[in-house]
């Protein structure tokens, strides 16, 4: 006799099967071949790794992976507690303080991850009594901080102005909340744009910038406070590592040091991935090659796709989206570039709107123009065949 609960799970998981939405992980290998993390094995076959966040190709980078056993062998694994115990050290401090440095915020505070990080800044921040007006593409993360809230919320047409414009005349909105680069279609927010337009309004704007940071120019000017009220950083895209912090006024950290249960509640990021990430910054900031090298794959790949006629979204971004639309066919397509020895991501609802399911295509400095050249090959042939 199955339980009620047993029922639920099987009749769930069979429908989102049915439906070509069923989520399944895979252990894989990373193939240590001087590649960076360009590529991987699984069940004994080498891909091409075109699924990463890892822009810079920093998760294998020989100096880092030196500084986390460094960090090790001083801090220990593990923090052993909450921040507001033991779980607090000068790790910790440091790497605040040099991203304060960076971005010309007052102060900023630790976390996990971006998720957890989103959702306790929102919902530790708003409440029923508030307004706030977010992108429509937005991260899942934010939507569930805003639920939890309580707060009232409207959501403007992707990157227009005009649309938030229109949302805050004649009301009085406490934040607007955007990302700096969207990680579904690759394209960058107007933040001069949205900033000016919270100034004038009285609005704080928020910013998600877990992938822009480190690969967008500007990063480490010291001037990022001018632009965004709020910035949220994430060390597990550019910097190739673990965490993400909160950056903003010294009163809002306060606040939130005091209300925010995720970060009252949860064991602390360890001192090593603080150091971690602190040494992932500091080369971030010392090596723009990296950068222009991942500028350069970017344009590469464009410029085949365009020649092969594969038809891209309008992002300049590591983040190269091919919309295809029905589920099936981009599963088959996926599917196919696997058969390839190329590895991308079959990207479909909820996570994008119905009927633009899509291959999410990234692109990392670690790339040689040779596995680039083999993508686009590739994905021509998947895309083609049978026509």
């Amino acid at each position: 006799m199955s339980l009620p609960l047993e029922t639920k799970i099987a009749t769930w998981q069979q429908a989102l099967c049915e439906q070509g939405l069923l989520r399944q992980r895979h252990a894989l290998i990373t193939s240590h071949t001087g590649a960076g993390n360009a590529q991987f094995l699984y069940e004994g076959q080498t891909y091409l790794n075109f699924s990463s966040n890892d822009y810079l190709g920093l998760s294998q980078c020989p100096q880092l992976i030196a500084a986390l056993q460094c960090a090790a062998q001083q801090y220990g694994v593990g923090s052993g507690a909450s921040p507001l115990v033991t779980g607090y050290s000068e790790a910790h401090l440091a790497l605040e303080r040099r991203l304060c440095e960076l971005t010309g915020h007052q102060a900023s505070l630790l976390f996990g991850s971006g998720f957890s990080a989103n959702t306790a800044l929102i919902k530790t921040l708003f409440d029923k009594q508030d307004r706030v007006i977010a992108d429509k593409l937005v991260h899942a993360s934010i939507i569930d901080g805003l639920r939890d809230s309580g707060a009232g919320f409207n959501r403007f047409l992707h990157n227009s102005v005009e649309s938030a414009e229109r949302l805050l005349q004649g009301r009085q909105v406490a934040a607007l909340i955007t990302e700096s680069v969207f990680s579904m279609d690759g394209d960058c927010a107007p933040l001069a744009a949205f900033a000016a337009l919270c100034r004038q309004h009285g609005t704080w704007l928020i910013v998600d910038d877990a992938h822009g940071f480190g690969v967008l120019p500007g990063f480490d000017d010291g001037r990022a406070a001018t632009r965004m009220d709020v910035q949220i950083v994430t060390f597990g895209k550019a910097l190739g590592c673990q965490g993400a912090a909160i950056l903003g006024s010294h009163a809002l950290i306060a606040f939130l040091v005091s209300n925010a249960r995720e970060y009252i509640y949860s064991t602390a990021l360890s001192s090593a991935s603080a150091a971690l990430a602190l040494a992932a910054v500091d080369h971030c900031v010392a090596h723009p090659e990296l950068r222009a090298a991942l500028a350069d794959n970017i344009e590469l790949f464009k410029r085949l796709c365009d020649e092969t006629q594969i038809p891209l979204l309008d992002s300049t971004s590591a983040i190269q989206p091919v919309i295809i639309g029905d589920i099936a066919q981009t599963l088959s397509v996926a599917a196919r570039l696997r058969a390839a020895g190329i590895w991308v991501g079959a990207i479909r609802p909820p996570t994008v709107p119905v009927g633009s399911a899509r291959l999410r295509i990234t692109l990392s400095a670690a790339h040689r123009p040779e596995d680039i050249a083999h993508c686009v090959n590739a994905l021509a042939q998947a895309l083609h065949f049978g026509e």
